[in-house]
């Protein structure tokens, strides 16, 4: 790739959508992760977790974005070795407001999951 892809690449990120970060990540890295497999990536994210709360706790705000960011990317790569699509998944179980009450504003209890 030459500079002027790479500069086309981050302005094509902007608005990236979620269908284009989880092919982003796969062009990026998935021959690792599948040789890594589902549960070794699963602890990756764990540790991940693991940074975003210690930086909700105590971090900066740009530490805070830093490990959301991480932490979806490494969602995103257990989706790619686990062959889930994410755009059909969130719009198959949000699409139509919340899975527990339907609404688009959630009107479900707050002892409720949703």
């Amino acid at each position: 790739m030459n500079a002027e892809n790479d500069m086309n690449d981050e302005a094509d990120l902007a608005d990236i959508s979620m269908a284009d970060f989880q092919a982003l990540i796969r062009k990026m890295y998935y021959t690792k992760d599948a040789e890594r497999g589902i549960d070794g990536t699963f602890m990756w994210l764990l540790e991940e977790i693991g940074e975003l709360a210690a930086a909700l706790r105590s971090g900066t705000a740009a530490d805070r974005a830093e490990e959301f960011a991480d932490v979806l990317a490494w969602l995103v790569t257990i989706a790619n070795v686990a062959e889930v699509d994410l755009s059909s998944a969130i719009r198959n179980k949000y699409g139509s407001g919340c899975p527990g009450c339907g609404q688009y504003a959630c009107q479900c209890a707050d002892s409720e999951k949703p």
